[in-house]
């Protein structure tokens, strides 16, 4: 048998398309910002840790996130209507890992002890040391692959830092920014 190195094109006899694995590889390449989205649902607070964030318009103030389709978030967010998104800083790697392990308890918990603040708009939790904070009302929703697609229209900005380096992620992990 042929051996392959990570990202190396298919071999004879590959479904078609990109290995799974490859095309994992080849978009951790890509840095990205990082940021947490929080949901009120009326029972409890749920909140996920979420790179797959794009600006989209100034006019009108359109923002997407996107999550596993198939995740918790996704199912609540796919019959609620607004949310709220906080860009990350740097100084919050270990909020981002709280919120992306599996199994975690409602964001209360993982933010008990962090100064934060209720959305006057979605009522989600949003952490009081990012970067900036977007409140957000959904205008689309689109199943794509494997992943649920939301476009949203900004409606509020809770705060903007002005200042301070981002959280980024890039390769699996958060690197320091030099």
């Amino acid at each position: 048998m042929t051996e392959r190195l990570p990202g190396e094109g298919r071999l004879p006899g590959d479904p078609p398309g990109p290995s799974v694995a490859g095309l994992r590889e080849a978009f951790a390449s890509f840095a990205t910002g990082v940021t947490l989205v929080m949901v009120a649902d009326g029972r409890d607070d749920i909140g996920t840790t979420v790179s797959a964030f794009c600006p989209v318009s100034l006019s009108p103030p359109l923002a997407l996130i996107g999550l596993i389709a198939d995740s918790y978030p996704a199912e609540v967010l796919g019959r609620l209507e607004q949310f709220a998104v906080t860009v990350l800083s740097a100084g919050q790697r270990s909020v981002a890992g709280r919120f992306s392990v599996a199994g975690r308890p409602g964001a209360r918990l993982l933010l008990d002890g962090m100064p934060h603040r209720r959305g006057a708009f979605s009522g989600a939790l949003i952490p009081d040391d990012g970067l900036a904070a977007l409140e957000c009302a959904v205008r689309t929703r689109l199943v794509a692959g494997d992943h649920l697609l939301v476009i949203a229209e900004v409606v509020n900005i809770p705060y903007v830092a002005g200042q301070g380096d981002p959280l980024i992620r890039f390769a699996g992990r958060y690197p320091a920014l030099t």
